[in-house]
C-alpha cells in the first residue's frame, strides 16, 4: 500500500500503551498490515509495529529472509500477529544485540527470554501460535513491547552496551585484532 514515516525515539506516540483490535477482517486494518509490511520491507526491518509509524493498535508484522541487517540469523515466517500475548517458556534468558528502526544507527545489549509461546490473531481474525526461541523469540519481544511503549534502551542494563553501530564494529574489530 504504502510505505510510511517511522517515528524515532523521542516522539511522544512510541511511549504510549497501544490499543486492542476489535474488528478483524477490515479494510482499515488490511490497509495498516500492508502499510506495515511494505514499511518493514523498504527499511530492511525484521519487524514493525503500529505505534512506530503512529497507530495506536496492536498489531506487529515481523518476518526474515535474506536481509543484509542480518545475515547469519535463521529465516522467520513473515507473520501478521494482532493482540498478542507472550509466554516464557522457560526463565533462561540471553543477552543479545537489537537495533531499532525507530532508534536509528544505535545498537544496545538487551536480556531477552530465549524460548517463548505467542499467540494472537491474523489480520482476517484467525488464531496465530507459535513456540519459537532464539533470533525468533527475540524480535517478537521486541515488536511487542513496541505496543507497551517500551523501545529496547528501557530495556538495557548496561548502558555500556549501547552505541552507534559504527564505532561499536570498529571496537569489536580493534578487539579481534588484538
Amino acid at each position: 500500500m504504502a510505505v510510511k514515516k517511522v517515528l524515532r525515539m523521542g516522539d511522544p506516540k512510541l511511549l504510549q500503551v497501544a490499543e486492542p483490535v476489535a474488528k478483524f477482517n477490515t479494510r482499515a486494518l488490511s490497509t495498516l498490515v500492508n502499510d506495515l509490511l511494505d514499511t518493514m520491507a523498504k527499511q530492511e526491518g525484521a519487524g514493525l509495529a503500529a505505534p512506530q509509524i503512529g497507530v495506536s493498535k496492536r498489531v506487529v508484522v515481523f518476518g526474515l529472509a535474506a536481509n543484509p541487517r542480518y545475515p547469519d540469523e535463521e529465516p522467520i515466517p513473515t507473520t501478521v500477529l494482532i493482540n498478542p500475548v507472550l509466554d516464557p517458556l522457560d526463565e533462561q534468558m540471553e543477552a543479545g544485540w537489537e537495533g531499532c528502526l525507530s532508534v536509528p544507527g544505535l545498537r544496545g545489549e538487551v536480556l531477552r527470554y530465549t524460548h517463548i509461546r505467542y499467540s494472537g490473531f491474523d489480520q482476517f481474525g484467525g488464531k496465530v501460535e507459535r513456540e519459537v526461541c532464539g533470533f525468533h523469540a527475540r524480535v517478537v519481544q521486541h515488536e511487542c513491547d513496541h505496543l507497551d511503549g517500551i523501545l529496547y534502551p528501557q530495556r538495557m542494563t548496561n548502558m555500556r552496551a549501547f552505541g552507534f553501530e559504527e564505532e561499536l564494529e570498529q571496537a569489536a574489530e580493534a578487539e579481534n585484532r588484538s
